[in-house]
Formats: C-alpha cells, structure tokens, sequence
C-alpha cells in the first residue's frame, strides 16, 4: 500500500548541505498502525510530510498504493491527497475564525460534497468523538482535550484511506492523550490506516509496528502482537 525504496531528502543552503533521510525502505500494509520513533532531528517529521504528500523526496521511490509519486507536482500530490489522507497535527492546526462544525466540514467542501451530505457526515464524526455539543463554539472556546477530538474529526471526515498523525498527545495532559490514542486505535480497528509520529513508548505501545529512526535511517523494527 505504502512502499519507499532508497529514500532521500536533502536540505540545502548557501552554507550547508543536510542529509534528513538516508535511504529509507519502509513498507506498510494495509490497516496496519505504525509508530515512527526517534532523537529529534533524525527525519520523523521528514518523513512524515513526504508520506502525507506534503513534500517530495531528493531520491529515491514513493509508492502510495499503485501510483509512484516521488516526483510528482504540488498540483498532481494535492489531487491525490484529497480524500486519502487525513491529518492529525500536535497544534491542532484548527482554522480559529471557524466554528467547531466548520472546521470539520472544510475537507468536504474541497471535495464538492453536497449541503445536505457534508451536514449529515460531520454530524455523525462530532457525535463519534463525543464533541457534538460544541459544534457552534470556536477552537480558542476549547480545551486542548477538544480541539484535538476536534482535529481528529476533521481528519477522518472523508474517510481517508491513511491519517498521519504528528506527535498527537504532545500538547495534551495524560488523560487527554490516551482518550485521543484511544479514539485512534479505534479508528484503526475500523480499518483506517495510521503512520504516527511520537517520542512517547506509552502512544507507541497501541502501534502494530515500532520503526525507530536514528540520522535519517530505519535502525530498528519492534511488532507487536
């Protein structure tokens, strides 16, 4: 489903040339939950924006399901993660001059999805997070508890295929961050994908898979059963 091969990305300047990624193979399956472990500065978060199609690799391949995307436009990787794939960031990145329900229904409106169907599916994703009673209240209204539940609506309201999420728990308390863990080992139980970013062993441990990186290479790989 997602496959990389040799994957590099260079960082240059005037002064400067910087390795993020070293040859990164990485393959993850379908339904699979992977957590993405490492130092800061090893090319977590890197990595992550190339998977979501935010960025493009300096070498190498980037399979996303059936289509080799590694050098594609802004264009042709903004049309293909429409709809794909969902984001989940440690800021939220919620849109503050929008209402709870607004936010939630901003992918829908990029995707064309009528009036009557946008209402009827962020309804259903604010009852799902238990957030429904603050659909008319706006991010600041919020506690960071909510505003991810909030992020998280957001993020699987189109029912992307793959939600990338980026250090998920780290702007929360523990309760708030294992009710959002929570919330995404339960989508991943209903079939979602999920490739997350943590420094957390305790956010990692509801991972399937455990992929460490250390100076922009795969080290190691831990499963759990």
């Amino acid at each position: 489903m997602i496959k990389t091969t040799d994957l590099q990305k260079l960082f240059t300047t005037e002064e400067v040339e910087t390795t993020a990624l070293n040859g990164i193979d990485l393959q993850i399956d379908s339904g699979e939950f992977v957590a993405i472990m490492g130092p800061s500065g090893c090319g977590k978060s890197t990595l992550l924006n190339i998977l979501g199609l935010l960025d493009n690799p300096s070498g190498g391949k980037y399979h996303f399901y059936d289509t080799e995307v590694s050098g594609l436009s802004e264009r042709q990787r903004a049309g293909l993660r429409k709809g794909n794939i969902g984001f989940v960031f440690q800021s939220f990145n919620l849109i503050d001059e929008l209402t709870v329900f607004e936010n939630v229904e901003l992918p829908l409106l990029y995707l064309k999805v009528s009036a009557s169907e946008r209402k009827k599916s962020v309804e259903a994703a604010l009852e799902r997070m238990n957030i429904m009673h603050r659909r008319n209240h706006f991010p600041q209204q919020l506690s960071g508890g909510q505003q991810q539940r909030v992020a998280i609506a957001r993020a699987v309201i189109a029912q992307p295929k793959v939600i990338l999420a980026d250090e998920p728990t780290g702007n929360l308390d523990s309760a708030n961050g294992l009710e959002v863990m929570n919330l995404l080992s339960q989508l991943n139980q209903d079939g979602a994908t999920i490739i997350m970013v943590t420094h957390s062993p305790h956010d990692a441990g509801f991972a399937h898979r455990i992929v460490n990186l250390f100076d922009g290479k795969v080290v190691t790989e831990n499963f759990h059963v």
